[in-house]
């Protein structure tokens, strides 16, 4: 088996759609592998190079998540800190109890919202544009409702808004995806006196050299973006709206809260691949080997991780703002325990797995992403290929 393996997996791929797609594998600061199939523009027939950028989503968190592992190694918090030492408006923390008759009531919780509530989403905050059953995510999204009716506003002033909604849960009781990373993107801004762009590009973007990612369009990167599609049902594809993209526009009227990054497979390489060797990127040292090995250390107890449960997710646990392998044999994979990374709602994933020195880049732009069909082979096909 070699990476012609991979070739014929990607172009299977864009073959069905996706209409492009782009996959990079690396080991110990050495490419082995990468590969670009398809149209980045399908209209215009522009294909995909390694020059395309994708719009990262959720993937976003990995790189909020290292930068606060990186502040914490230089004693900026820690862990059990409570949140309100940083944000004040937190200090009294009201959550929902749901009685045997189905009805909500509030009231005070019993402990406080730690940083490591908000790095292991275990705070009781959706977020309130996803489906969820919860009042807290219906208010969420209602006061975030009532801040977009000003046009635009800050993330600081996001955190602030929410600070009023009641939690869904005794925090550190239950997994909730949402809101956490949001408070952990406000953290790194208290914390270095930097709006987050800034921030990530000064101790993340900058030292890694990569030269593409962002989160407000510079030079030629809106040119270079690849096309959102739509899949339709009879597999035709056509140009969709892509969520968010207004806020990477330059200009205070585009700000609404927290935007989300875009890259390259290249740049994101380079990111994953310092992390994949404990914190070194060409020799010099980014980040602490043993602060990775606690960011990827499952943080879910067994009643938590029954809540992070999936086919997809099939294995890991989760650790400090990612996923991370703790049973092969349960998610049929070939990577190693200890395997971290996480994933962008339009196609974007990451997998690291520091045993091996590897990681591995797969992105598309595509909704539904259909990521267990795709990503779930290329990880097993990835880490086929490897001696």
């Amino acid at each position: 088996m070699g990476f012609r393996d991979m070739d014929a997996l990607l172009q299977s791929f864009v073959e069905n759609g996706p209409a492009g797609c782009g996959c990079a594998i690396a080991r110990k600061g050495e490419i082995l592998y990468e590969g670009y199939f398809g149209y980045a523009n399908k209209e215009r027939k522009l294909p995909v190079t390694e020059n395309t950028v994708y719009r990262q989503y959720s993937m976003t968190k990995i790189a909020i998540y290292t930068l606060c592992m990186m502040l914490s190694e230089k004693g900026k918090f820690l862990l059990d800190d409570p949140i309100s030492e940083y944000f004040p408006e937190w200090r009294e923390t009201r959550k929902y109890v749901k009685d045997i008759d189905g009805t909500y009531q509030i009231c005070q919780a019993e402990r406080a919202i730690q940083i490591r509530h908000i790095m292991s989403m275990s705070c009781g905050l959706p977020y309130g544009h996803m489906p969820d059953d919860t009042p807290t995510g219906k208010e969420i999204y209602r006061v975030t409702e009532e801040l977009k009716k000003r046009g635009h506003y800050t993330l600081r002033e996001e955190i602030r808004a929410v600070s009023r909604v009641p939690i869904a849960f005794e925090p550190g009781s239950h997994w909730l995806y949402g809101f956490g990373s949001e408070l952990a993107a406000g953290l790194i801004e208290v914390i270095t006196g930097m709006e987050i762009q800034d921030a990530l590009a000064k101790y993340l973007f900058e030292p890694l050299e990569m030269n593409d990612t962002g989160m407000i369009y510079f030079g030629d990167i809106k040119e270079r973006m690849a096309v959102f599609y739509e899949k339709k049902e009879d597999g035709t594809l056509i140009p969709g709206r892509a969520m968010m993209d207004n806020k990477s526009e330059p200009g205070e009227e585009n700000r609404m809260g927290c935007p989300r990054l875009f890259s390259t497979v290249k740049d994101f390489i380079s990111f994953t691949q310092m992390l994949a060797n404990g914190g070194i990127h060409k020799k010099e040292r980014i980040m602490g080997r043993k602060t990775i090995d606690l960011m990827r250390k499952n943080q879910l107890s067994g009643r938590q991780l029954k809540d992070f449960q999936n086919s997809y997710l099939a294995g890991y646990g989760y650790g400090l703002g990612v996923r991370t392998l703790l049973d092969p044999a349960a998610g049929g994979s070939n990577s190693s325990p200890g395997e971290f990374g996480w994933t962008g709602g339009s196609g974007t994933w990451a997998s690291i797995d520091p045993s091996e020195g590897v990681s591995v880049v797969y992105m598309h732009q595509m909704a539904p992403n259909r990521e267990r069909f795709h990503h779930l082979r290329v990880r097993a096909c990835a880490y086929g290929c490897l001696d």
